[in-house]
């Protein structure tokens, strides 16, 4: 019989889909008290420049546990602890994704990750060159307005005010009424902290953090699934190993950044198996070498700009391209003199 390294991989990645409980819980009860502590320095702290700083940290530390909530969404990390449950339900509320929304929409991400014409549920949308190029002027504005490096920058409106909490509420108020509690809790907040606090605490507490916290997870989830040399298939010719090694990044990061994205950045690693403890991916891509070959990018603002540039997916080159490649060959088509029968 022959053998499916793909599927080798998979089987040699289970030896660690083990959560080891009491880090669980140190990193979350660790992670939550020093955004606790970053909050409680914006409110409490008379040094403007202090407190401006707490803001930013608690930003980036809301990222990291983003990335623990998504763990447990994953049940790979704490999935059968009640406080565990309340306590990360009530972090989605807060961090505006609720669980009802987010699970669905995420766990359809992983199972489809990488085909063409379903990628969008739980990601961003992807185009062929064709249909691109076919489709109305009103459709191309759109889906590159989704795609546009200032839509993931304001994350905090496009991706989670508006994409997991209004459009989700409004398509299935039942199903997703976290989503409306999610809204009225963060702008009850922000509201009493602006009319009791001022201005300046609401904007260093209610903005910053989220702002910062929502442009970096948006991005994230944007460069991890589009950078050069990425990889998309037509439903029939995809297949879960090759999704997550060709198709997934592995985001090289300095040790700060990965703390702050609790290693989201072995991205490949956690679309092979997503019940590996996000403080063990580091383990599994030093003891197997086949991991090492995943494609790459970073947040170097070079890496960044190669990753915005990519458009829509061209079959003819195998590969992502940007609007000039799209608009150059549209012209050429455009262009060509059909000679007379």
């Amino acid at each position: 019989m022959q053998k499916n390294p793909g599927r080798e991989l998979i089987l040699a990645t289970k030896p660690f889909a083990k959560e080891v409980i009491w880090k669980s819980w140190f990193y979350t009860l660790s992670t939550l008290a020093i955004l606790t502590a970053l909050f409680s320095g914006i409110y409490f702290f008379n040094n403007v420049f202090l407190r401006i700083a707490c803001s930013l940290g608690a930003g980036l530390t809301m990222v990291r546990m983003f990335v623990i909530y998504h763990d447990h969404q994953h049940h790979t990390i704490l999935n059968r602890s009640l406080p565990a449950e309340v306590l990360f339900k009530l972090y989605g509320i807060f961090i505006l994704a609720p669980v009802s929304i987010w699970k669905r929409s995420h766990d359809y991400h992983h199972n489809h990750n990488s085909k063409l014409f379903s990628a969008s549920i739980g990601s961003y949308p992807i185009m062929t060159k064709q249909r691109f190029i076919q489709s109305s002027k009103a459709e191309q504005r759109g889906y590159l307005f989704i795609r546009h490096p200032l839509t993931i920058l304001f994350g905090y409106i496009t991706m989670f005010i508006y994409g997991m909490c209004v459009r989700s509420f409004i398509s299935a108020p039942k199903r997703h009424w976290d989503s409306l509690v999610a809204l009225i809790v963060h702008f009850s907040i922000g509201t009493l902290i602006f009319v009791y606090l001022g201005w300046f605490t609401w904007l260093l507490a209610a903005v910053v953090p989220f702002l910062l916290a929502f442009m970096i997870g948006a991005y994230l989830f944007y460069a991890q699934h589009n950078f050069p040399g990425v990889v998309f298939r037509e439903k029939d010719d995809w297949c879960y190993e090759d999704a997550a090694m060709l198709s997934s990044s592995y985001m090289v990061m300095n040790p700060f950044w990965k703390w702050v994205t609790a290693n989201i950045g072995y991205h490949h690693i956690h679309h092979i198996n997503s019940r590996i403890p996000f403080y063990r991916l580091p383990e599994v891509m030093a003891s197997l070498p086949q991991l090492k070959e995943a494609k790459t990018t970073s947040l170097n603002p070079s890496d960044i700009v190669a990753c915005f540039r990519l458009k829509v997916w061209d079959p003819a080159t195998n590969s992502m391209v940007g609007l000039k490649e799209v608009y150059g060959s549209q012209s050429a088509l455009n262009n060509t003199i059909v000679p007379a029968s």
